[in-house]
């Protein structure tokens, strides 16, 4: 089964004003990250930033000047996660955001039905936080380097939160990945040498010895 994790940066709070400057994006094929992923950093159409955005994530109007419009880089992300079943934390944040952007671009909307990782989070431990660093904290994952919200890095963090919140994370295996190839996915296991079948001539003879030392073999009736 192929999943995409994402998660999107924004000017705001509002799909129908506020805009995507940010969207980053996780492959995962049967709860494995493939390494494959796509990022972008993205130019709003009225250039401008409000302070509380900036704060939450550190993308400045000029950092992002020269970064592209969702429209030139709309293409590569649907084929990206055409066919994937869509992961997000507070999914209807990003979802939202996402189909706004493309009605803006005359493209349908994806998928309305994205697995929210919040929701899975309440049911499993309710009563708890469900925010994306209680749970890395609750996991043992590493936030050391998430000083500001970062759509990729959430994204990664993210990927390794399901694993654990979904029961798919296999420790006891050594997993490589071909990047090349997503699907790709071998186990390594210790080879040892075949076992010999063939008994050895001093076997033969203690087992002719045991033979005949019995009396009246049950094979003789």
């Amino acid at each position: 089964m192929r999943e995409v994790i994402f998660d999107t940066e924004t000017t705001g709070l509002d799909p129908r004003k506020h805009r995507i400057v940010e969207i980053g994006c996780v492959e995962l094929v049967n709860s494995i990250p493939t390494g494959n992923e796509f990022h972008s950093y993205l130019r709003p159409d009225d250039d401008f930033m409000p302070a509380e955005a900036f704060e939450v994530h550190g993308l400045s109007q000029d950092f992002l000047k020269d970064k592209p419009r969702f429209t030139e880089m709309v293409s590569d992300l649907l084929t990206f996660i055409d066919g994937a079943r869509l992961v997000a934390h507070n999914a209807d944040f990003d979802i939202s955001f996402l189909n706004a952007e493309l009605a803006r671009c005359e493209y349908p909307p994806v998928a309305e039905e994205v697995l929210d990782t919040v929701r899975l989070a309440r049911r499993k431990y309710p009563g708890s936080p469900a925010n994306l660093d209680a749970l890395c904290e609750r996991f043992g994952i590493d936030i050391s380097s998430r000083k500001k919200h970062g759509a990729l890095l959430d994204a990664h963090l993210l990927a390794e939160v399901y694993i654990e919140l979904s029961g798919t994370r296999q420790p006891a295996l050594e997993i490589s990945v071909d990047k090349q190839s997503p699907v790709n996915v071998s186990i390594h296991r210790q080879s040892r040498e075949a076992r010999p079948h063939d008994p050895t001539k001093e076997e033969l003879k203690k087992h002719q010895e045991f033979i005949s030392s019995l009396s009246d073999p049950v094979w003789k009736w």
